[in-house]
């Protein structure tokens, strides 16, 4: 380069001896700068594997705690099943226990053995009554209670001595009474005494239908004749169109009541007749005046029932097949009759031995 001392003098060598330094110093920078990078870069990767050990320790815990969250899941999986499992056989125990229940219903509760309501044909006779006995209905009920094997019901003449009975729950019977049971003149039976509850109508809505075709035929005389005879009368006479009438399909006496009910087989001859209200009849030799009135049926629409205990009657169960049946009705007479057992004066008892059904008819005390 320009200015640069010939070679070979001391002023060249002088020059290439500060080049060289130049050069040295130059490289020592640059030697200082990568150290100073080098050390950076190891700083880095002693950070990156810091960091890296912890992100491989914390997927480590993380995977400890999915195999034990799975462990946990399976665990309660299995215990759901078994549960399922378990439910189930108590939902099939509990649907054979209601269907025994339903069957026991069927055959041992009251409310099943009230007697249904009978059909009734209704006639008015012409009575009026005050306004404040309109639409009344006197029920008069006929309970059956069923009586399993090996009980009894039976009935004090006084209601207190009945109550204290059930008070007492549990009784001892001596059974050694009877000149025939000498052997057993220690045989002691323990019984359970309850109340008797059962269901009476409480209201009963009827609801009233007139029948098209039929009619009632009331103020029927005396003939003497036989029913059928004189049903055959008014038939005939009936069935003409002459007098009014048509095809008779059926007739019947109404119970207790001396009125025909007849049935057309055709409507639109029904209600004619029934307008007119009266018509003279030829029986026999004579003719008779009688009254036409409309068929009128009830279906019952509402019946309530509301629960009633009786205060005399006492329900005695657990009845062992020991003795016979009237050699039992006396031993448990004689027991709750005795004053010093808490007994009274009997006035009804009935007994069903083991084995066997029977059922008790309650009817309203008319005392």
């Amino acid at each position: 380069p320009e200015g640069t001392p010939p070679e070979g003098t001391p002023e060249r060598v002088r020059w290439e001896i500060e080049r060289c330094k130049e050069l040295c110093s130059a490289l020592e920078q640059e030697n200082v700068q990568l150290l100073t990078a080098k050390e950076a870069l190891e700083q880095r990767t002693q950070e990156l594997r810091k960091e890296g050990d912890l992100l491989y320790e914390n997927l480590e815990q993380q995977m400890s705690l999915n195999r034990d969250e799975e462990k946990s899941c399976q665990a309660r999986i299995l215990a759901a099943k078994a549960e399922k499992n378990r439910l189930e056989q108590e939902k099939q125990m509990l649907k054979e226990k209601l269907e025994e229940v339903k069957k026991r219903i069927l055959c041992e509760d009251p409310v099943m053995m009230l007697p249904t309501l009978p059909e009734k044909k209704m006639v008015f006779k012409g009575v009026v009554t005050n306004k404040e006995d309109i639409n009344k209905l006197m029920l008069i009920p006929l309970i059956r209670y069923p009586l399993p094997g090996g009980s009894a019901l039976i009935t004090f003449e006084k209601a207190e001595v009945a109550q204290r009975i059930v008070a007492a729950k549990e009784h001892v019977v001596e059974l050694s009474y009877g000149e025939e049971l000498e052997e057993l003149e220690r045989c002691r039976v323990r019984l359970r005494a309850a109340p008797v509850d059962v269901l009476l109508p409480s209201a009963l809505e009827i609801r009233l239908t007139r029948s098209s075709r039929s009619i009632v035929v009331s103020d029927l005389p005396g003939l003497g004749m036989p029913q059928e005879a004189l049903l055959d009368k008014l038939e005939l006479f009936f069935s003409k169109t002459k007098n009014g009438g048509g095809e008779v399909e059926s007739r019947e006496f109404l119970d207790n009541t001396g009125q025909v009910v007849l049935t057309f087989a055709q409507d639109g001859v029904a209600e004619p007749l029934i307008e007119r209200g009266h018509i003279q009849v030829l029986i026999g030799k004579g003719r008779y005046h009688l009254k036409i009135s409309p068929c009128m049926t009830g279906d019952v629409a509402s019946l309530q029932l509301q629960p009633s205990r009786c205060p005399s009657t006492v329900l005695l169960s657990g009845i062992p097949d020991v003795l016979a049946e009237e050699p039992m009705r006396d031993a448990l007479e004689i027991h709750f009759q005795k004053t010093s057992r808490g007994g009274g004066e009997v006035d009804a008892l009935a007994y069903v031995p083991a084995g066997r059904q029977g059922v008790a008819v309650f009817m309203e005390d008319e005392g």
